[in-house]
């Protein structure tokens, strides 16, 4: 996402991998993406002495760096709550197992486990990997619904592009249709870019009624800003990151109710979100009190949804609207 204007980069996607660069590859299936990969990931457990739950975050940075945080209660959603202490720690791969060095303890991640092992060698715990899944995650279109996108036909889109013949590619399509005030369903994937950072790392952005951008990143294990994952960008950030690890499916659940116009075309009342992110809360009717840039500027007419290129071959599916 830009600030001020959007260069609309075109990228061609391929089914298995794509490069942002020669040197800094953007994998787009878990096959290609290597061992790095395989280690990155959520992780959830106890540690003694007091049997305390930790979840943990290990991101992978490329070259066999990674990067660790830790949150004591259980991962995000599921016991940490924003704002609680999180712990952070850099290492990387000896052998098959991502090291790092605490100092009072260390943490050795590989084969779908973390250990967490005192400086005198001791066992103190074991926090297994998991792979969380959204629980929205393929929900159906209720009755009246309007199908966007079932991976079946672009018909419902202008400057539409299908992604290994079943998914929506990032190339700043929008809607035939245009709403007003309305529920939306949808799902998206971010590449695996372990040399990226920040917005250069899985970017594309959900432009609600084309006015309101909810950014689109692999935001996993950041802190959670209103340009990452979640962040309605220059409004609000997230109560929640809620991001989970690139080439996983996540959904946005968003309930949008538009902004209110007089006779003369000028502004009496702001719209307001209410969203969920992998099925968890992250912004409960926040008021929009104005358009986000990139698209179109706020107005009185009904607007379609855009879905920003970012250059990056992010993808989306199960895309659907219930009208209010």
């Amino acid at each position: 996402m830009n600030r001020i204007l959007h260069v609309v980069v075109c990228l061609a996607v391929s089914a298995n991998l794509a490069h942002a660069k020669d040197d800094n590859p953007a994998y787009t299936t878990v096959e290609s993406a290597g061992r790095d990969y395989q280690i990155q990931g959520e992780y959830q457990g106890t540690v003694k002495p007091k049997d305390s739950r930790w979840g943990a975050h290990v991101i992978a940075l490329g070259d066999g760096k990674f990067h660790a945080v830790g949150y004591p209660g259980g991962l995000p959603g599921d016991g940490w709550s924003k704002g609680d202490e999180r712990k952070h720690v850099d290492g990387e791969l000896q052998g098959d197992v991502a090291t790092f060095d605490a100092g009072e303890f260390q943490l050795q991640a590989g084969g779908g486990q973390m250990k967490v092992v005192s400086a005198a060698g001791d066992l103190l715990g074991v926090l297994k990997r998991v792979e969380r899944k959204s629980p929205t995650l393929g929900a159906k279109p209720p009755k009246g619904a309007v199908v966007l996108f079932d991976g079946s036909s672009l018909d419902k889109w202008n400057n539409g592009k299908l992604v290994d013949k079943k998914y929506l590619g990032a190339t700043a399509v929008f809607t035939k249709r245009v709403f007003g005030d309305h529920t939306l369903h949808l799902e998206f994937r971010t590449p695996f870019m372990p040399k990226s950072t920040g917005q250069a790392r899985g970017n594309s952005g959900v432009y609600v009624q084309s006015r309101y951008e909810v950014q689109v990143l692999d935001s996993f294990g950041l802190e959670g800003k209103d340009n990452e994952c979640g962040g309605i960008y220059s409004i609000s950030e997230p109560k929640l990151n809620m991001c989970f690890p690139p080439l996983a499916w996540q959904t946005y659940d968003v309930q949008f109710t538009a902004a209110r116009y007089n006779a003369e075309g000028e502004k009496v009342k702001n719209g307001r979100v209410t969203m969920k992110h992998n099925g968890v809360v992250i912004h409960n009717d926040l008021e929009l009190k104005h358009g986000t840039p990139g698209r179109h500027e706020e107005g009185p007419t009904k607007d379609g949804l855009y879905l920003q290129n970012h250059g990056n071959p992010v993808v989306y599916r199960n895309i659907w609207v219930v009208e209010k």
